[in-house]
């Protein structure tokens, strides 16, 4: 009885894994931070969510309340990039000159991003604001299928995380006072913790990672103990 107890609660234990950790990587996010006042690479996280269509297309919005003097984008093999222009009703300055015409998005496509795959997206862009916390980068992701999903939500101070949560910039103070200084980014393809690691915005990932952690654990000792009880009372 006790044998078919502990198998009982591994079992159990194995399927809450399951359930907080798949949706704390299932968001398209920006994983570090950047300086304010200076340049940052700013690096999205895709995953694909879908069993039976890949992901083929990636649209980024821009800031609209803080546009951004400088966006350039980083080249990526197997995927064409295109990026449109707003102008500006109010002319924003930087480093001595004067801009009414910003980039508005940027798109990648032609690509592929298969079921049970992720990949990375990564742009330039400067000089960041200095009098706010977080910039939001509304995404619209394409699968083959020709469904989209709109990551484009934004929740309310203190709200829940909503179900499709815009990928977000958090800003922090640089070290030298944010000029001309550029944050170097991890991929989550070079860091297992990466994307537990994204911006408190992510609206509770973190805790959600923790408590996968913590309930991977519980699994894995009751799993064992129950293979030594039973091998222990077939020895019997």
């Amino acid at each position: 009885m006790r044998t078919t107890r502990l198998a009982v609660a591994a079992a159990v234990a194995a399927v809450l894994v399951a359930v907080f950790a798949g949706p704390a990587s299932a968001h398209v996010t920006i994983p570090d931070p950047g300086k304010k006042g200076g340049f940052s690479i700013v690096t999205f996280s895709v995953p694909n969510e879908r069993d039976d269509a890949s992901t083929t297309k990636i649209e980024v919005q821009l800031p609209k309340d803080e546009p951004l003097a400088f966006v350039s984008v980083q080249p990526k093999p197997g995927w064409e990039v295109e990026t449109t222009k707003r102008t500006l009703d109010k002319p924003i300055e930087a480093f001595g000159e004067t801009y009414d015409e910003v980039v508005d998005t940027v798109t990648w496509s032609g690509g592929k991003i298969a079921p049970g795959e992720f990949d990375t997206f990564a742009i330039s862009v400067g000089p960041l604001p200095e009098d706010v916390d977080s910039l939001t980068f509304p995404t619209i992701q394409t699968y083959s299928s020709g469904e989209e999903v709109s990551w484009i939500d934004v929740a309310d101070e203190g709200a829940e995380e909503p179900e499709h949560p815009a990928p977000t910039l958090t800003l922090v103070a640089a070290d030298d006072g944010g000029h001309g200084s550029e944050a170097t980014t991890t991929t989550a393809a070079s860091s297992a913790s990466g994307e537990a690691a994204a911006s408190s915005d992510d609206g509770g990932t973190d805790g959600v990672a923790v408590a996968a952690l913590v309930v991977a654990v519980v699994a894995a000792v009751l799993g064992a103990a129950a293979l030594v009880v039973g091998r222990r009372s077939s020895a019997a």
